[in-house]
Protein backbone atom coordinates (compact mmCIF):
# COMPACT_ATOMS: atom_id res chain seq x y z
CA UNK A 1 0.00 0.00 0.00
CA UNK A 2 3.08 2.09 0.11
CA UNK A 3 3.94 2.67 3.85
CA UNK A 4 5.59 0.00 6.17
CA UNK A 5 2.78 0.87 8.66
CA UNK A 6 -0.06 2.81 9.69
CA UNK A 7 1.73 4.85 11.84
CA UNK A 8 3.66 6.36 8.75
CA UNK A 9 0.66 7.45 7.73
CA UNK A 10 0.18 11.30 8.24
CA UNK A 11 -3.94 11.03 8.95
CA UNK A 12 -3.33 8.08 11.45
CA UNK A 13 -0.45 10.16 13.14
CA UNK A 14 -2.98 13.01 13.32
CA UNK A 15 -5.90 11.06 14.68
CA UNK A 16 -3.43 9.98 17.37
CA UNK A 17 -2.68 13.77 19.04
CA UNK A 18 -6.09 14.38 18.65
CA UNK A 19 -7.30 11.38 20.84
CA UNK A 20 -4.61 12.50 23.62
CA UNK A 21 -5.76 16.23 23.35
CA UNK A 22 -8.96 15.10 23.71
CA UNK A 23 -7.78 13.20 26.88
CA UNK A 24 -6.22 16.27 28.72
CA UNK A 25 -9.50 18.25 27.78
CA UNK A 26 -11.45 15.84 29.24
CA UNK A 27 -9.29 15.39 32.42
CA UNK A 28 -10.40 19.48 33.32
CA UNK A 29 -13.19 21.55 34.64
CA UNK A 30 -17.22 20.13 34.59
CA UNK A 31 -15.82 17.23 32.06
CA UNK A 32 -13.33 15.55 34.64
CA UNK A 33 -16.49 15.00 36.61
CA UNK A 34 -18.58 14.21 34.20
CA UNK A 35 -17.95 10.64 33.45
CA UNK A 36 -20.49 9.61 30.64
CA UNK A 37 -19.88 12.29 28.33
CA UNK A 38 -16.13 12.65 29.04
CA UNK A 39 -16.37 8.35 28.20
CA UNK A 40 -17.88 8.91 24.92
CA UNK A 41 -15.28 11.97 24.08
CA UNK A 42 -12.64 9.98 25.01
CA UNK A 43 -13.73 6.66 22.83
CA UNK A 44 -15.32 8.73 19.44
CA UNK A 45 -11.65 9.98 20.00
CA UNK A 46 -10.06 7.52 20.04
CA UNK A 47 -11.73 5.38 17.65
CA UNK A 48 -10.82 7.73 15.50
CA UNK A 49 -6.94 6.22 15.04
CA UNK A 50 -7.74 2.80 15.39
CA UNK A 51 -10.19 2.69 12.28
CA UNK A 52 -7.58 4.12 10.44
CA UNK A 53 -4.85 1.67 11.78
CA UNK A 54 -7.20 -1.57 11.71
CA UNK A 55 -8.35 -0.68 7.95
CA UNK A 56 -4.96 -0.28 6.96
CA UNK A 57 -3.88 -3.40 8.29
CA UNK A 58 -7.00 -5.24 6.09
CA UNK A 59 -4.38 -4.86 3.21
CA UNK A 60 -7.97 -4.09 0.90
CA UNK A 61 -8.55 -1.21 -0.35
CA UNK A 62 -12.37 -1.70 -0.01
CA UNK A 63 -11.64 -2.58 3.35
CA UNK A 64 -9.40 0.25 4.03
CA UNK A 65 -11.78 2.82 2.86
CA UNK A 66 -15.02 0.84 4.97
CA UNK A 67 -12.68 1.96 8.48
CA UNK A 68 -11.43 5.26 6.83
CA UNK A 69 -15.54 5.73 6.60
CA UNK A 70 -16.16 4.59 10.39
CA UNK A 71 -13.31 6.45 10.89
CA UNK A 72 -15.17 9.92 9.40
CA UNK A 73 -18.66 8.98 11.65
CA UNK A 74 -16.53 9.16 14.94
CA UNK A 75 -15.42 12.58 13.75
CA UNK A 76 -18.74 13.19 13.22
CA UNK A 77 -19.60 11.99 16.96
CA UNK A 78 -16.75 13.80 18.46
CA UNK A 79 -17.39 16.87 17.17
CA UNK A 80 -21.35 16.54 18.39
CA UNK A 81 -20.12 15.99 21.79
CA UNK A 82 -17.43 18.98 21.89
CA UNK A 83 -20.25 21.07 20.89
CA UNK A 84 -22.14 19.82 23.77
CA UNK A 85 -19.56 20.16 25.95
CA UNK A 86 -18.94 23.59 25.22
CA UNK A 87 -22.59 24.74 25.23
CA UNK A 88 -23.01 23.58 28.66
CA UNK A 89 -19.65 25.29 29.77
CA UNK A 90 -17.45 22.09 29.99
CA UNK A 91 -15.11 23.19 27.09
CA UNK A 92 -13.38 26.58 26.78
CA UNK A 93 -14.05 27.99 23.30
CA UNK A 94 -10.28 27.88 22.87
CA UNK A 95 -9.59 24.20 23.44
CA UNK A 96 -12.98 23.94 21.76
CA UNK A 97 -11.62 25.69 18.55
CA UNK A 98 -8.52 23.63 18.36
CA UNK A 99 -10.19 20.50 18.58
CA UNK A 100 -13.26 21.26 16.27
CA UNK A 101 -10.14 22.18 14.07
CA UNK A 102 -8.32 19.48 14.43
CA UNK A 103 -11.11 17.35 13.23
CA UNK A 104 -11.85 19.03 10.35
CA UNK A 105 -8.66 18.83 9.34
CA UNK A 106 -8.46 15.22 9.56
CA UNK A 107 -11.81 14.45 8.14
CA UNK A 108 -10.40 16.37 5.09
CA UNK A 109 -7.38 13.94 4.67
CA UNK A 110 -9.57 11.20 5.36
CA UNK A 111 -11.85 12.16 2.67
CA UNK A 112 -8.61 12.32 0.07
CA UNK A 113 -7.51 9.19 1.24
CA UNK A 114 -11.06 7.55 0.32
CA UNK A 115 -10.67 9.49 -2.94
CA UNK A 116 -6.80 8.49 -3.56
CA UNK A 117 -7.61 4.69 -2.31
CA UNK A 118 -10.36 4.26 -4.96
CA UNK A 119 -8.88 6.06 -7.78
CA UNK A 120 -6.02 2.72 -7.08
CA UNK A 121 -8.64 0.50 -6.64
CA UNK A 122 -10.41 1.65 -10.41
CA UNK A 123 -7.68 1.61 -11.96
CA UNK A 124 -6.86 -1.95 -10.72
Amino acid sequence: MGYQSFKDLRVWQEAKILAVEVYAITAKGGLAKDYGLKDQMQRSAVSIASNIAEGYERNSDKEFIRFLMIAKGSIAELRTQLDIAREIGFVTQNDYDAADNKCNMIGAMITKLIKARKGEAERR
